[in-house]
């Protein structure tokens, strides 16, 4: 093991952005501060703790961060989605658990921004956008993750009602959420019996197992979520009777987006404390960022950061035209988080043992971006999505 003590780490110099507007580039500059004086400080010892940070979401949402890209109108942020990506690379350079948190509360409220009705949405997204909510999304079961149209979770018609019985699986924010987008069967088997609801977070019948033991992103609660007989009204359905498979995969599609963006986050920091180790770690007399082999190294991981960053941007560029996107948000998800593994791997190399140790947060940047190559569907899922794209769907 390294015969010295760990040496505080150089602060990095902040990526270099081209934004559309000044607004932007204020609201980045903002999101720099909160990351530097906010969270990145307490973000070691709160995931080692599995301290989940609601205070820091009421902050983000009373700044305005938690609803960028839906329309002003009802409480959002109006900007483009190139925009708020970017954003949530800032967030996850200095703690997933809360980019991953405001990624997955802005996938909570697709639904009922793109598919409510005019009333719904005065009713429920200025609260849900900027009045300190925090939402949860629910698709997945413990017998339905990649194959999500084979769900199980009933809802029936009772008059003006429905009632919901099933459970959730893998549900970020699971049992501390404000309001849950669940999907459900309500007809046939498939995916064309499956309906979307907005459910309140108090509605009785509505509970959480504990969550889940997990390798990372532990300030961040997973769990399963029970709905035993929850009772909401019919104002509470999202969109018409058996189109919420369009309206989970049409969020997925955005939400793969945010993962990309997430994992270039965690693995710009990762890059961040190799270089600042490799410039201050001396051997045989000099830094070993003067050594050739690990220059090279570097230079890797800083290229597979800028390619991820603009496939990412590209995708969003897309959608922010009103373009087809999803076969590029499937990509852009797949190779940023795969680079993140990548990357947070040689990380934890250039460290050397100090790598390996919780002195040194590349070790926990490692964890996490594992799991990216995993949630908004799984990167072989993400290669199936591609393939369809380029030659159509399978033969049955």
């Amino acid at each position: 093991m390294p015969d010295h003590a760990p040496q505080p780490q150089p602060q990095p110099q902040p990526v270099e952005r081209r934004l559309p507007t000044e607004e932007a580039r204020e609201l980045l500059a903002l999101v720099r501060e909160i990351a530097e004086r906010e969270i990145a400080p307490r973000a070691a010892e709160e995931e080692a703790a599995g301290h989940f940070p609601r205070e820091l979401f009421s902050l983000l949402s009373a700044s305005g961060l938690l609803g960028l890209p839906y329309d002003s109108a009802h409480g959002g942020g109006d900007q483009p989605y190139a925009v708020y990506l970017q954003v949530l690379e800032e967030l996850a350079a200095a703690r997933l658990t809360v980019a991953l948190g405001v990624s997955v509360h802005s996938l909570s409220c697709h639904a009922l921004a793109a598919f409510g009705t005019e009333e719904q949405r005065a009713s429920h997204l200025p609260a849900m956008l900027g009045g300190g909510l925090l939402g949860a999304y629910c698709l997945s079961e413990p017998s339905s993750g990649s194959d999500a149209a084979a769900l199980r979770t009933r809802a029936v018609r009772d008059g003006d009602s429905w009632v919901l019985d099933g459970t959730k699986a893998w549900i970020t924010h699971g049992g501390i959420a404000d309001f849950y987008t669940v999907m459900a069967r309500t007809g046939s088997d498939g995916p064309k019996g499956i309906t979307a609801f907005l459910v309140p977070g108090d509605a009785p019948g509505l509970g959480a197992a504990a969550p889940e033991r997990k390798m990372g992103m532990k300030g961040s609660p997973t769990a399963q979520v029970h709905l035993d007989g929850v009772r909401v009204s019919d104002a509470r359905r999202i969109g018409a009777e058996g189109q919420g498979f369009t309206i989970a995969l049409a969020a997925l599609d955005s939400g793969r987006l945010g993962i990309a963006a997430c994992a270039v986050g965690v693995a710009q920091a990762a890059l961040d404390a190799a270089v600042g180790y490799a410039r201050e770690r001396r051997q045989f007399g000099r830094p070993i960022a003067d050594f050739q082999g690990l220059r090279f190294l570097l230079a890797d991981m800083a290229t597979q950061i800028e390619a991820g960053r603009a496939l990412y941007l590209e995708a969003a560029r897309l959608r922010d035209e009103g373009r087809p996107f999803g076969k590029q948000a499937a990509m852009a998800k797949l190779f940023c988080s795969d680079a993140a593994m990548r990357v947070t791997t040689d990380a934890v190399q250039v460290l050397g043992g100090y790598g390996y140790t919780a002195d040194f947060p590349v070790e926990r940047f490692l964890r996490e971006a594992k799991v990216l190559q995993i949630v908004e569907g799984t990167n072989q899922i993400q290669r199936v999505v591609i393939a369809r794209h380029l030659a159509g769907p399978e033969s049955r």
